[in-house]
């Protein structure tokens, strides 16, 4: 595939105004939507083929979330693309001034392995919503999801506003190397930077969806049962390969034994006396992640788990006992169903443990307590995060999700989806019946009436 040639193209299909077609866009997207529900199943079916993702987790995180956001779209682009009339200011009376939301041309959208339907399909329909082309890499970790995602959008696109470039990091490479218009990334920290400076050479603006070690605060005033069942389904769902999972857990020494007691039973409860052979527990990816995750098991305590099956790459829900934080558990974002127990007795305890670390994608705190909640909220800086919760704060269109920092640059979902791929041209219209000269030369005699005029209604 001539990766050079298919920019070329893109690009001349977008200068040639095929995207600015708003009836266009929307019949595009509707026919999008069609396809995704005939063949919702098929979609599921790839999904467990990658890394046996039961079909509720799958219709619940993955084709659910997509068709939410396309059905959203389709409903609001009209609103959402209209020029946005704002007030215009008194130096330019008399005027209007409005601001129209431009596609930004040619976009690159580079997707992850862990939820590699969702995050494929929902920047591609803002950017497709907002008009501009398309050249979508999905990861190859996961080749059946990516296979039905090609045929899908192949069936319904061209390839001059839509093309599915499939490959490894040598194509990924290949594809930073272009010039682009805007670039849209999930994925880590480490390939973000990769992304950020491939961008840097043209200017490229970016979204960069990462993620990092995100804490999780259980106080001694919590709900610890909730608490517990709570923070089992939100570090467990898709076998922990979740960006805004748990990664760690901050626990007061004195509800500690409680916790983990509720913990135990709480995994019990969710996958049986072995998760195993539960239906409902994802595998690791691959056999490199199974082995990385597996290192990180050497030498600690376990609470929970610690059991692994090299040949499946399982790896059960796991508590980690107090782990030393120079060990390889503490060191980077786990990505996996081990989760590392470490007990505080103060606040000052946290803040000693929490900022040995960049700002993460996420931040949860279980407590009784508002002003404990709000003092958390208001002293770290995180993508966004849940009080007495954990990952749900994702399912809400109306806010942004984004990270911060190491964890992230812009956000979207929902409105912002669209906006994120929008350059927004503000215009002025200056009317001819009136026309103040205060603002031509000569200047003689003018400076303390212009002095006078723009501070009086700046």
């Amino acid at each position: 595939m001539d990766i050079k040639q298919i920019v070329k193209t893109q690009k001349e299909y977008f200068a040639d105004q095929h995207t600015k077609d708003f009836s266009k866009r929307k019949k595009l997207l509707k026919n999008l939507l069609s396809e995704l529900l005939k063949r919702e199943k098929e979609i599921v079916d790839a999904l467990y083929a990658d890394f046996k993702k039961s079909e509720y987790e799958s219709v619940m995180t993955e084709t659910s979330i997509v068709i939410s956001e396309l059905k959203r779209t389709i409903k609001k682009l009209k609103v959402w693309a209209k020029p946005q009339a704002v007030m215009p200011v008194v130096l330019n009376f008399p005027s209007t001034s409005k601001i129209y939301k431009e596609p930004y041309g040619n976009v690159l959208v580079i997707s992850p392995w862990n939820y590699p339907y969702q995050l494929a399909l929902v920047p591609l329909i803002g950017a497709i919503a907002a008009g501009n082309t398309v050249v979508l890499k999905p990861s190859e970790l996961t080749p059946n999801t990516s296979k039905i995602t090609k045929e899908i959008l192949e069936s319904v696109f061209n390839k001059e506003l839509v093309t599915v470039v499939e490959g490894g990091v040598e194509t990924a490479t290949k594809l930073l190397a272009q010039r682009w218009d805007y670039i849209f990334f999930t994925g880590s920290v480490n390939v973000g930077k990769i992304v950020a400076t491939a961008a840097a050479k043209y200017l490229t603006p970016v979204t960069l969806e990462l993620g990092g070690k995100s804490p999780c605060i259980v106080d001694d005033t919590a709900n610890i049962k909730l608490a517990a069942r709570r923070i089992v389904w939100g570090k467990f769902i898709n076998g922990g390969q979740t960006c805004i999972a748990p990664d760690y857990l901050l626990i007061h020494t004195s509800v500690k034994d409680r916790f983990v007691n509720c913990f135990k039973a709480e995994i019990t409860k969710a996958y049986g006396e072995n998760p195993e052979k539960s239906t409902d527990f994802p595998r690791i990816i691959n056999q490199r992640n199974f082995e990385r995750l597996s290192l990180m098991l050497e030498n600690e305590n376990f609470l929970v788990g610690g059991n692994t099956n090299k040949e499946d790459n399982y790896i059960s829900p796991t508590l980690i006992d107090e782990p030393s934080l120079d060990s390889e558990v503490m060191k980077g974002e786990i990505f996996g169903p081990i989760f590392p127990v470490i007990s505080y007795e103060t606040e000052n305890d946290l803040h000693k443990i929490m900022s040995k670390y960049d700002k993460p994608l996420a931040l949860y705190v279980f407590t009784g307590k508002n002003s404990f909640a709000k003092k958390i909220i208001s002293i770290y800086s995180f993508g966004g995060g849940t009080i007495n919760d954990t990952t749900v704060h994702f399912a809400n269109h109306h806010m942004p999700f984004g990270g911060v920092g190491e964890s992230g640059i812009g956000s979207y979902h929902g409105k912002q989806t669209f906006d994120i791929f929008c350059h927004k041209k503000g215009i002025t219209k200056r009317y001819n019946w009136l026309d103040i000269p205060v603002r031509y030369a000569p200047y003689k005699g003018k400076l303390k009436t212009l002095k006078t005029f723009m501070r009086l209604f700046s």
